[in-house]
């Protein structure tokens, strides 16, 4: 099972990442190259270097043990001088460097930051999510030209020779049969194949449909909660069962209550689960023993290093997403 970071490169981690790929000629040789700069003292002049600076809060958390896991909540602590993603870094230890990553994001923010794109061969999997939803949800006066937004999508696909993207799945604002033309505008543009996306309104012998004509196909409204989640868990297995019979890989959108994971052999699933840690002010710790993330808070009265639990954070769900491609 593949388990993909929702925002992961346009999220907390957008500075970083944009350093990375703004790289002329990237390649895995000047990715570590990247990589290998020398850490800086934030709290110096040196603070001006701002790749430096980012280095230092991710190759201060890469190899975070029980010890230290605590500093990060410590303003202050000492500045160190090392190598970023080096090889003792159990997520990060293979030669390609950023292999074991899984990135879902979305067209509508990476429209307008392309250099991203850059970094999308080097990551083990990518999803591209059309971000109809956030598009519509923006400053727009009017009726929105859908058919110019997928001729755009299409556009983007085509450039950049994305492999799996999802379809515009918004039933609840124009239906599906508008649905199903965009989605046939988008086959004839980018003749590829776009992951179809089951809603509730779409009924079984809809879902029926999609595992007989596409390659892949996503359960939709798990986050929107069309169904309460135990309805759907307990539906899961059917979905999952009748996708695999037809040889059809199947994608949880936004499913990722990770002790239910093992049991419902999803092909793939996403989360931005990853950011709310910051947001609540608490480290995630993978269990390796037991497949499950922990929590942990931090001291009374000390603040939590916004950019650096980010990236400590970052790397837990990836060393998850390690484990479930393995034994899930």
């Amino acid at each position: 099972m593949h388990i993909y970071l929702a925002g992961g490169v346009t999220g907390n981690l957008n500075k970083f990442w944009k350093d990375l790929s703004l790289e002329k000629g990237l390649t895995v040789d000047k990715i570590r190259e990247k990589m290998n700069i020398y850490l800086v003292n934030a709290s110096t002049t040196a603070r001006k270097d701002r790749v430096g600076a980012v280095a230092e809060n991710i190759r201060n958390l890469l190899n975070t043990t029980d010890d230290n896991l605590m500093k990060l909540y410590m303003a202050g602590t000492e500045p160190r001088k090392n190598y970023l993603f080096d090889n003792s870094c159990e997520a990060m230890g293979n030669p390609a460097l950023l292999s074991h990553i899984n990135i879902l994001e979305s067209y509508y923010y990476l429209r307008k930051n392309t250099e991203f794109m850059n970094l999308v061969p080097h990551f083990g999997n990518f999803l591209l999510d059309s971000g109809a939803f956030t598009f519509m949800q923006g400053s727009h006066n009017g009726k929105i030209d859908w058919d110019r937004y997928v001729e755009e999508y299409a556009a983007f696909i085509n450039k950049f020779n994305i492999k799996l993207f999802f379809e515009l799945d918004i039933d609840s604002l124009v239906g599906i049969k508008e649905v199903e033309r965009l989605r046939d505008k988008l086959i004839i543009l980018t003749n590829k194949l776009p992951i179809p996306v089951w809603h509730k309104s779409r009924g079984k012998e809809y879902f029926l449909s999609m595992v007989d004509k596409y390659p892949y196909v996503a359960i939709g409204g798990i986050v929107t909660q069309e169904y309460p989640r135990v309805v759907y868990e307990k539906a899961f297995p059917w979905f999952i069962q009748t996708a695999h019979k037809k040889g059809v890989k199947i994608h949880g959108l936004g499913y990722t209550t990770i002790g239910n994971l093992p049991k419902y052999h999803f092909d793939s699933v996403d989360s931005t689960a990853w950011l709310y840690g910051n947001r609540g002010g608490y480290l995630y710790k993978f269990n390796p023993k037991t497949g499950l993330m922990e929590q942990i808070k931090g001291p009374a009265n000390h603040r939590m290093k916004s950019r650096e639990s980010a990236v400590h954070n970052f790397n837990e769900w990836v060393k998850l997403g390690i484990h479930a491609n393995k034994y899930w």
